[in-house]
């Protein structure tokens, strides 16, 4: 299950959603995250679903690896559905004691489940596509605007793009901690949920002190190597925007148009 989690890896491609700009995937995603959530009919998310549809061909990403990434998130997305199928008011359409379900219920279930999972597989598609050291260049430059007012882009940038870096190894370091408890006769499956979250302690101790262990190494290799934020730092690939980065933005600009136009209209 924890080897199942793909958010924040990168899948080595030389496709041309690999190729994009840093910033354009970034611009993209954030746009693509804005849609499912102004879509309010099934036609906008058919349009949400061709499109990214038509990003995991192009940027063949296997689609296993990309389903994979959903079976961590499975037991949350159907417990939302669960919640809204039977605590949503409205045309009854099946009732038993206390419990009924109803046409708007059903209708905000299947909603909220195509958002969730059209939201996790476009989130992932920025990670897999974009080498951390493309996601910090991108943040950093969308944010270095804001420098005249103090932000501090790069800095931010950096603990972005390591927090998502550091998902995968924490992941593997979770299942190392998990196999090597259960070496010891430590059980995380049988028992009520008390007893489950109990036994999760002997996990969460010692992953706390290997992730604090995993930041020390971090800060004294970086310390090591003289880092000093953005203070006279160059790059070995610049990023250019290209003709491709151009029609990807005006593609992912008309998708966002034509869900707002579909709100309105529909």
């Amino acid at each position: 299950m924890i080897r199942d989690i793909t958010l924040g890896q990168y899948y080595p491609g030389n496709s041309v959603i690999h190729k994009l700009d840093p910033r354009v995937k970034i611009l993209a995603a954030l746009l693509y995250i804005v849609a499912l959530f102004v879509v309010d009919n099934f036609s906008g998310f058919i349009v949400a679903i061709v499109l990214l549809e038509a990003v995991i061909i192009i940027s063949r990403v296997p689609r296993k690896y990309i389903w994979r990434g959903l079976k961590p998130v499975l037991i949350i997305i159907a417990f939302t559905l669960i919640v809204n199928i039977f605590m949503v008011r409205g045309e009854v359409l099946w009732q038993f004691g206390v419990l009924h379900i109803t046409r708007e219920g059903l209708r905000t279930a299947a909603f909220v489940g195509i958002r969730l999972v059209l939201l996790i597989i476009g989130s992932s598609m920025l990670t897999l596509t974009t080498r951390p050291i493309g996601l910090t260049d991108g943040i950093e430059a969308l944010l270095s605007p804001f420098k005249k007012i103090g932000l501090p882009a790069h800095e931010l940038a950096m603990m972005m793009t390591i927090a998502l870096r550091f998902i995968p190894t924490l992941l593997e370091e979770t299942d190392k901690i998990i196999k090597a408890q259960q070496a010891r006769g430590a059980d995380f499956e049988s028992g009520n949920i008390l007893r489950r979250a109990k036994a999760l302690i002997p996990i969460l101790v010692p992953l706390f002190i290997s992730a604090f262990r995993i930041a020390q190494d971090l800060a004294m290799a970086m310390e090591a190597r003289c880092y000093g934020g953005d203070v006279k730092r160059t790059r070995m690939n610049a990023m250019v925007f290209a003709r491709r980065d151009l029609i990807a933005s005006i593609i992912f600009c008309a998708f966002l148009a034509l869900i707002v136009l579909q709100r309105v209209l529909l």
